[in-house]
């Protein structure tokens, strides 16, 4: 049933728009993203935590710890490991519940819902007094981490408009890298106990700005809620929007779909086993760049380089490229379109990644590096310019783009399991694959799947850019 009050004021049952011939303003639209977003600069937060804060926990020889006096308990290095690879584990088991509950109470009930873990586990590593209750935090976190992953990209996809739906989606990566540089750039000056109270205040605002932001349009419109469908896209798109064509076009995806989907319809039918399929590689690509590798351990990678640079500036510069970066993303991903910025992003990353190689072999092997001392920070740089550009905000989006409405939030879930799952395996295995392989033969691994990747993407992913989820669906199932 309808929540709204009949009459001839509704815009649903009164709309003086003649069909076809609406204006819209995109004004709410952005503020809509930028609210939902709070679950993703929360999420930054908790990606980029350990940066800094295993710096002060983690003695670098454990046997000499007067430098840590004062602090509560220390970890060792292995603790250390397990405090950032714990984020991964909640996110894997907090994914698909996501997924279940944005079908169940809807996605902005769900994306409000979620600030409940950031808060409790904020709660649990402020008061910490033992490894223990920051393992119990970190899990948490990652849980509220893997639900915004699926939610938030969700919500926007649904909400925006064709025109602006690449601007949008890229929203959430901008927000991930503004929750990471605010990690950086206090951290490096602040306790880890101020810190931690700080990022408490994000999902705060979470709650604050969804109670602002109505449902999505197409979550009301499949729940049989159309007239509250209507007010809610009046609200996104503008008073003069043509509510009844956009109406029209979320019911005839819907009854495209085949309505509740089942685990089984992801793989039985060609053109949501096309979607996933999609989805799922360009997640694997996106964390065999080996991006959450670089940021989890920018400080320790400029220091083994020999910068002369102080590691908390260069996290900082990181940080800083890329946010702006990816803000350029959502300027030029609606204009010059998802394929070609995935391709170069996948082609220059993986340069970058072959550079660095060749400068750690030439250190190994004693040879004086000391005049190009620059190059890590310049490789890195440039790495995280071209992720920010393609690798960064892409897969989020196409993620949403790819999916009929009927099977968004399940292929949605899985594809974030999926990520968090690489995640933990990367930032879990970096190190060791350090001391196994070395670093020049580590970033020649990453590289190595970077030049898989372009081929992948010049081969079978489509371009989405202007297109409906009708005529994305048309492609996936081979129909021009």
């Amino acid at each position: 049933m309808s929540s709204s009050p009949p009459g001839v004021t509704n815009p649903m049952l009164y709309d003086a728009i003649p069909e076809g011939s609406g204006t819209t303003t995109k004004r709410n639209q952005f503020i809509a993203a930028l609210g939902i977003c709070m679950a993703a600069v929360s999420g930054g937060t908790a990606l980029a935590w350990t940066s800094p804060v295993l710096a002060q926990l983690t003695p670098t020889n454990e046997s000499d710890t007067s430098a840590f006096e004062g602090e509560r308990f220390l970890l060792t290095s292995d603790e250390g490991t397990w405090v950032g690879s714990f984020l991964a584990v909640g996110a894997f088991f907090g994914a698909l519940p996501a997924g279940f509950l944005a079908e169940k109470i809807g996605r902005k009930y769900t994306t409000m819902s979620l600030a409940i873990p950031y808060l409790v586990s904020w709660a649990l590593i402020i008061f910490a007094s033992n490894a223990g209750m920051l393992y119990a935090g970190r899990l948490i976190i990652g849980i509220a981490t893997g639900g915004s992953c699926v939610v938030a990209p969700m919500f926007i996809s649904e909400i925006a408009e064709t025109s602006i739906r690449g601007a949008l989606g890229a929203f959430f990566q901008l927000h991930l890298t503004v929750g990471i540089l605010f990690i950086y750039a206090v951290g490096s000056y602040t306790h880890w106990v101020t810190l931690s109270t700080l990022c408490a205040i994000f999902p705060v605002l979470l709650i604050v700005a969804m109670l602002i932001v109505p449902e999505s349009p197409v979550y009301l419109v499949k729940t049989g809620r159309r007239i509250d469908a209507g007010v809610a896209l009046k609200w996104f798109w503008g008073r003069d929007a043509d509510t009844q064509s956009a109406l029209q076009t979320i019911q005839s995806d819907l009854d495209a779909a085949s309505g509740n989907a089942k685990l089984s319809d992801l793989f039985t039918n060609s053109t949501n086993r096309a979607a996933l399929f999609i989805s799922l590689l360009l997640m694997f690509f996106q964390q065999f760049s080996g991006i959450n590798a670089v940021i989890f351990y920018t400080a320790p990678i400029f220091k083994s380089a020999g910068s002369t640079m102080d590691p908390a500036i260069c996290s900082i510069v990181v940080g800083v490229v890329q946010v702006v970066m990816t803000l350029a993303s959502s300027v030029l991903i609606d204009k010059a379109g998802r394929r070609i910025l995935l391709l170069q992003s996948s082609f220059i990353m993986g340069s970058c990644l072959v550079v660095l190689g060749i400068y750690f072999k030439l250190q190994n092997d004693k040879v004086d590096v000391s005049n190009i001392g620059w190059l890590p920070l310049a490789s890195v740089v440039l790495f995280i310019i071209s992720f920010s550009l393609g690798f960064g905000p892409i897969p989020w989006m196409m993620m949403g783009e790819l999916c009929a409405p009927d099977i968004k939030s399940l292929a949605s879930a899985l594809a974030v399991m999926f990520n968090w799952t690489l995640v933990f395996l990367v930032t879990k295995s970096f190190g060791i694959m350090q001391e196994l392989l070395g670093s020049d033969w580590t970033f020649w691994f990453f590289g190595a799947w970077m030049a898989v990747c372009t081929v992948y993407v010049f081969i079978k992913v489509p371009e989405t850019k202007g297109k409906t989820n009708a005529q994305i669906q048309a492609i996936l199932s081979g129909k021009k």
